[in-house]
């Protein structure tokens, strides 16, 4: 208790700064902006990019272009290969390896010790100071924080930087009071071969009083199924009683929260959940509200914030807005610069802005991630928001899912294929979830709607329910099995959608092969 009332203190003192970002977001940026300018001007980016002549945002858009990964990564390698400097002032020692949800690569991207204290650790802390805030007697810190990372551990090079998932970069560089409360162990969490680690994290954590849980969603099913699995138990109330606080992103949760809240059972207090949008390149906001689904975005952790309205990314020369041009419900494609280095990066982010002053938001998706093959501009939040209500309505638990369009040919009409992954089949029938699935999607997007009427121009959507572990089997044959990898919800071409129909067919195969050879008749 007494360990509990400490550390609850020493969180709550980041209020006084997360008071600042809400009520002077303007003036906060401004100052970034300033501190990473200066700062820039001490490297070979700023020599070349005439960082010396920047006096404000506009001089800085003029002589820096927007960035994709492909544009910047020869700097990038040239910091890995040793060089000091480059993009940031200094040495850069570590590199977080990423491919998020398109890349068939790895990216590279660096990790700065800047960035570490500001960005990285500076957002745990808020993370527990803004729940806290809310929640003054919750008892966090006198158990266990079940942090679920990737699969790869640091491989160091002759240079002396290191590769690795961003997890094991934090975990390497965690201060003393996060580690001592931080379950399973380093060697564990480390692992880099999934499987393995998944049974070892259950079996690790199953007896501590874990009061924290902190991951991917889709991921973090994973190891609380395995650890009811081992444990007998019925629920996680069973297994962690003092269970108080999900912390999660990279995902939307609105498909998972349904199939969480199932399996946490009756509590003796309610276990909450608290998003934040965090990736390799950084952590761009936080739930600064428990009762509302939306984000506050963290301005203060050396990030620089451009938005680019969505009807001007693919243009040549996109306009960028800074945060006081922002306007309640518009979506924009997020450019950031980093005390990383990373300078006017395309994330390929896209937020949609909810509140100004304090400034907050909710991630509509990718760039790259939405369907819009007969000018019906369907989002990712859209779909999750008609899986979700699809789901509730039909009695089904939805794990995994994605969609592509089927393009319109001689003999029918196109349409969207998606392909669901079922935790829980719909109760009322598959037909049933397609129906509510397609009819919030045109409550919610009147280009859908307008395509969809009549079947002129967009037929009713096919669905098929793939069998338990089809995506599981998609992302090993990518190479992404682990805790930190997604799977793309739309996409605008069909590549992808074949290739989990491949999947589909290797588990359906499997399963083939696994049934039991009836007993011969007696003669």
């Amino acid at each position: 208790m007494a360990l509990n009332s400490a550390f609850s203190w020493f969180i709550r003192q980041r209020m006084y700064n997360i008071e600042l970002v809400r009520s002077m977001p303007v003036d906060v940026q401004r100052s970034v902006f300033s501190h990473l300018i200066a700062h820039g001007r001490q490297t070979e980016f700023g020599v070349e990019h005439h960082f010396g002549e920047i006096t404000c945002l506009r001089d800085f858009q003029r002589q820096v272009p927007i960035r994709t990964y492909d544009d910047i990564k020869p700097w990038i390698d040239r910091s890995r290969a040793g060089e000091s400097d480059v993009l940031w002032p200094g040495k850069t020692q570590w590199f977080a390896k990423s491919s998020g949800t398109t890349a068939e690569r790895s990216k590279f991207l660096p990790i700065t010790k800047d960035a570490l204290k500001t960005c990285h650790f500076k957002a745990g802390k808020d993370l527990l100071a803004l729940y806290c805030n809310q929640r003054p007697a919750a008892e966090l810190y006198d158990g266990k924080h079940l942090v679920l990372g990737g699969s790869s551990a640091l491989e160091g090079t002759r240079k002396g930087s290191y590769t690795g998932d961003l997890s094991a970069i934090l975990i390497r560089n965690l201060p003393f009071w996060v580690e001592s409360r931080r379950t399973p162990n380093r060697r564990i969490a480390l692992m880099p071969d999934w499987e393995k680690k998944v049974d070892a994290m259950a079996r690790a954590t199953m007896k501590e009083d874990v009061r924290i849980l902190a991951g991917i969603p889709s991921w973090m099913l994973v190891i609380v199924k395995r650890v009811l699995e081992h444990s007998g138990a019925d629920s996680l109330s069973e297994v962690w009683p003092n269970l108080q606080l999900f912390m999660h992103g990279g995902v939307s949760f609105t498909p998972y929260r349904n199939e969480f809240e199932s399996l946490i059972g009756a509590t003796k207090h309610p276990v909450d959940f608290l998003e934040s949008h965090n990736a390799s390149e950084g952590l761009f906001g936080m739930q600064d509200r428990l009762d509302e689904d939306d984000l506050l975005m963290m301005l203060d952790y050396g990030i620089y914030f451009e938005f680019v309205p969505m009807s001007e990314w693919k243009s040549e020369s996109p306009i960028a807005l800074e945060l006081r041009e922002l306007e309640i419900g518009v979506e924009y494609a997020l450019v950031i610069s980093t005390n990383a280095g990373l300078w006017r990066y395309a994330l390929g982010d896209v937020i949609r802005v909810t509140g100004l002053h304090p400034f907050r938001m909710q991630v509509s998706g990718r760039v790259h991630s939405c369907i819009n093959a007969f000018g019906e501009e369907l989002m990712v939040h859209q779909a999750e928001r008609a899986v979700a209500e699809a789901s509730a309505l039909s009695g089904a638990s939805v794990r995994d899912y994605t969609a592509a369009p089927v393009f319109m040919s001689a003999e029918r009409t196109g349409g969207h294929e998606w392909l669901i992954e079922f935790a829980q089949p719909p109760q009322g029938g598959l037909d049933l979830f397609v129906e509510c699935l397609d009819a919030s999607l045109q409550r919610q997007n009147s280009d859908y709607a307008a395509k969809r009427t009549g079947n002129l121009a967009m037929e009713y959507p096919v669905v098929q329910a793939v069998p338990v572990g089809t995506f599981d089997q998609w992302l090993k044959s990518k190479g992404k099995w682990g805790g930190q990898h997604k799977v793309l919800r739309l996409s605008g071409d069909r590549n992808m959608l074949k290739e989990v129909l491949l999947a589909k067919q290797w588990i359906e195969r499997s399963q083939l092969l696994h049934q039991e050879v009836p007993d011969e008749p007696s003669k």
